[in-house]
């Protein structure tokens, strides 16, 4: 730290108890009250750098008083400022510092030190040491903004808080890798004037590593709320990048709100719950204030910062119970970047006294209404056309996916909380889009789990809560899993074998449509080649080893397709067993309705395609015996 110093006499006070004294060999004539602290000083070298001191001691002297007794309650800085300013009276020597600086700037206004009392007063040294010293060096002029709090008023009346923001706000926006010297001063490696780092005064060569953006986060958190507050608009009026101050209030906010470090180690988080001067961590008053300074100060942009943070800052919000205003608007900015939040983010305990739920299930619905109306607004959320189970549309499609996978996860967290009531579960899984959902595979486990842990649930409301999901985009692991679920309502269960059998019936009609696509040009390709006379043999033997695989195949998907028209016959006998309606009606009503009679027709459509594949294989056999007789005439 730099420090000025100032005088040239021997220090001649001394300290007894309450009060101090000099010991020039003269007697004390004037007596100087300066709060709990007395000095026993003399007249002439008060009275001959002070005009204060001079109009004080004259109005003492005219009273006729034997004792000459002055209180001074309003010095700034107190009685170690004024001992000070006592010892530079005497010409005693003394260091200027970052530390004292200001102090002794103000005290030296307030007791009229100028020019006039003397060359070289300690207004002219106080100020000369500030400009030419303190606001050039980046410690410094942080030291001396932090030594205005304590007499801020004055400090403001002599432009120093102004200043000294100024100095730090320069000097921030600035590249340090711009400079040879270091800007601030952490105690690194010293360097010589060229960059290099020195090592015992001797220059090693080696160049120090570059310094990032955030280098000043650290130093800025340590001021307090009002003066960080205007250092940060200075900052922004200068043009600073957003993510740059955005990352400095992360950095403050972490420091001083305890409930964001609490997943830091003990050693960690104890260094940055408080700075030096308070000793202990802010009062909840003191965080709600800091909570809403820092949505006013954060800007409203996404990505700037972590979606945790955020979630942090509103869960904080919550436990001290913030302005709701403040509530609010923490909601909307993780909405605004709901896509980059982890399932982590949005466990939220409910904070509330009735506790209902176990987690705030009504703030991450206001969250995901907001995050869609953004959306909506940035044209985004347009429903595309879904298309062999890819998702055809926009690219800005891409985060409404992600956010659907994310809700899902959500509901499958909070589905086993008995206290949910189905009204919510159902409200929060509906206000996704349809189409932002690929698979509904997330969904039915979530409503799976639901129904698991609230068995209690009447009929229709678990058909109503199975509407919720569409049984086409199911995957196949799922569908097997819903046929055999005993939880799920009938209807779900019945179309969900209906999509199964669907599905496969069209896998196996693509299959046979690409296997006569197929043999048709190898027959064509080795009929060309057999009358040709080159690799006869070859060609037809691979063919029928393909017709033979072909059949195993076919064998193997009619088996499948015979169990699930088992399955299907079964439901329709416990659906008379139930009699709930008659079984002609309700079983022509579910083919009606589900399309089973069209199914099989087509299943019998493909099985006459395979007969007939089978036939003109036996036809293309037969031609290729007859052409071989009468290859072997003509050779005869």
């Amino acid at each position: 730290m730099a420090c000025m110093k100032l005088g040239s006499k021997s220090d001649a006070f001394h300290r007894q108890g309450q009060a101090w004294f000099c010991t020039t060999g003269l007697p004390s004539d004037v007596v100087v009250e300066v709060g709990e602290m007395s000095f026993h000083l003399h007249k002439f070298p008060l009275l001959s750098r002070s005009g204060v001191m001079e109009r004080l001691i004259s109005e003492a002297s005219e009273d006729g008083e034997e004792a000459c007794n002055i209180n001074l309650p309003d010095i700034p800085g107190g009685a170690k400022t004024f001992e000070l300013v006592a010892k530079f009276c005497y010409g005693v020597k003394l260091e200027l510092t970052a530390s004292n600086v200001v102090y002794l700037r103000c005290a030296a206004e307030h007791l009229e030190m100028t020019e006039e009392y003397g060359e070289g007063n300690l207004i002219t040294h106080t100020e000369s040491f500030l400009n030419q010293v303190v606001l050039r060096n980046w410690k410094d002029s942080l030291k001396a903004l932090q030594t205005c709090d304590d007499i801020l008023p004055y400090a403001e009346e002599l432009n120093i808080v102004k200043r000294c923001i100024e100095s730090l706000a320069t000097k921030a926006s600035t590249d340090p890798n711009l400079f040879g010297w270091p800007v601030k001063e952490h105690g690194g490696p010293m360097q010589s004037p060229g960059g290099s780092v020195l090592w015992n005064g001797i220059s090693t060569g080696a160049r120090p590593k570059k310094s990032s953006s955030d280098w000043w986060y650290e130093d800025a958190s340590t001021l307090s709320l009002p003066l960080y507050q205007r250092l940060i608009s200075v900052m922004e009026s200068r043009g600073i990048k957003k993510e740059i101050i955005a990352g400095s209030i992360t950095s403050y906010a972490k420091r001083y709100l305890p409930g964001l470090s609490r997943r830091q180690g003990t050693s960690e988080s104890s260094t940055r719950l408080a700075p030096a001067s308070l000793g202990s961590p802010p009062s909840d008053e003191d965080q709600k204030l800091l909570l809403e300074e820092v949505d006013r100060l954060l800007p409203l942009q996404k990505g700037l910062v972590p979606t945790k943070f955020l979630s942090g800052l509103l869960r904080t919000a919550m436990i001290l119970r913030a302005n709701p205003s403040c509530i609010s608007n923490f909601e909307k900015r993780i909405g605004m970047q709901l896509d980059q939040a982890t399932l982590e983010d949005l466990l939220m305990p409910n904070f509330s006294y009735s506790m209902e739920t176990l987690y705030n299930v009504d703030c991450v619905q206001r969250i995901l209404d907001h995050f869609l109306a953004v959306e909506q607004i940035a044209g985004g959320a347009s429903p595309g056309s879904i298309e062999d189970g890819q998702l055809i549309g926009s690219p800005s499609l891409t985060p409404v996916t992600m956010v659907a996978k994310l809700i899902d996860g959500y509901l499958a967290e909070v589905a086993p909380d008995v206290n949910l009531k189905l009204p919510k579960f159902q409200a929060l899984a509906a206000a996704v889009p349809e189409y932002a959902r690929h698979l509904d595979d997330g969904l039915y486990r979530a409503i799976d789990i639901y129904l698991k842990s609230h068995p209690w649930l009447a009929e229709a409301d678990r058909e109503q809560l199975c509407r919720l999901m569409d049984c086409q985009k199911l995957s196949l692991e799922a569908c097997t899993h819903a046929a055999q679920n005993e939880r799920l309502p009938l209807r779900i269960v019945v179309q969900v074998l209906f999509f199964e059998q669907l599905q496969l019936r069209s896998s196996i009609a693509g299959c046979f449509l690409v296997s006569d696509n197929l043999d048709g040009s190898r027959q064509i390709r080795n009929g060309f080649s057999g009358f040709s006379g080159s690799n006869e043999g070859g060609g037809w033997a691979t063919t029928v080893r393909e017709n033979q695989v072909l059949k195993v195949g076919m064998d193997s998907m009619r088996m499948r397709v015979s169990e699930l028209e088992k399955e299907c016959s079964n439901m329709r006998q416990e659906i008379e067993k139930l009699g709930k309606v008659k079984v002609s009606s309700t079983w022509g009503n579910v083919s009606k309705k589900f399309g089973f009679k069209l199914k099989s027709q087509m299943c019998s459509a493909q099985e006459g395609s395979v007969s007939k594949q089978l036939d003109g294989n036996e036809k293309v056999e037969k031609l290729k015996e007859r052409h071989g007789k009468k290859a072997s005439l003509k050779d005869e």
